[in-house]
């Protein structure tokens, strides 16, 4: 799913929650680590990218074509000299941070390891296993299949892709009309 409706169905969530709750928790907080995710991955690799097609290491014709970001693909996103081992480097590493920052049981360590430093459970966090939850069907083989059981098992569910039309507009449909749910109070 892409970023945006992550932190929008994450918000969503906890405004529902909210509605039970005696004491109110951070929608923003959970709507944030439902985009953190995806932040941890891609933004080093995003800011590499930007950064030499700013400054002139790139040009349009460089740009990555989207079959070949998939990081379990052996092939490199550029196909010049050095820009193609950086990289290859860059592709690497975006792989190694998605894997870190879409595995259930890694947000359930530092979920646990924040329990212990503040004594108390952090239910904001919640947003990023949300993240978690929402990518296993959304992400096909073909681009960036979410790695929920790593370190300890490489085993991904093919799912569909959410950058399909139809699915956009579903999505984007559904999140307004929970929005307005919430809104009107129909959801208790």
């Amino acid at each position: 799913m892409d970023i945006f409706a992550h932190g929008l169905w994450a918000g969503a969530v906890y405004k529902g929650v909210n509605k039970k709750r005696e004491k109110p928790l951070k929608v923003w907080r959970a709507a944030f680590w439902g985009v953190f995710p995806d932040l941890f991955a891609f933004t080093i690799g995003f800011i590499w990218l930007f950064g030499n097609f700013i400054f002139g290491g790139m040009s349009f014709s460089d740009l990555p074509q989207p079959d070949l970001v998939e990081p379990a693909s052996d092939q490199l996103i550029f196909g010049n000299g050095t820009i193609q081992t950086a990289t290859s480097f860059i592709a690497r590493l975006t792989a190694i941070l998605y894997s870190i920052s879409h595995s259930a049981i890694i947000f359930l360590i530092v979920f646990g390891i924040v329990f212990l430093i503040f004594r108390r459970p952090i239910w904001e966090l919640g947003g990023w296993f949300i993240h978690v939850l929402l990518d296993i069907p959304t992400h096909s083989y073909q681009f960036y299949p979410t790695p929920f059981l790593w370190p300890f098992s490489d085993w991904k569910f093919d799912g569909f892709s959410w950058g399909t039309p139809c699915f956009l507009i579903l999505n984007y449909s559904a999140i307004i009309i929970m929005y307005w749910l919430l809104r009107r109070k129909k959801i208790a």
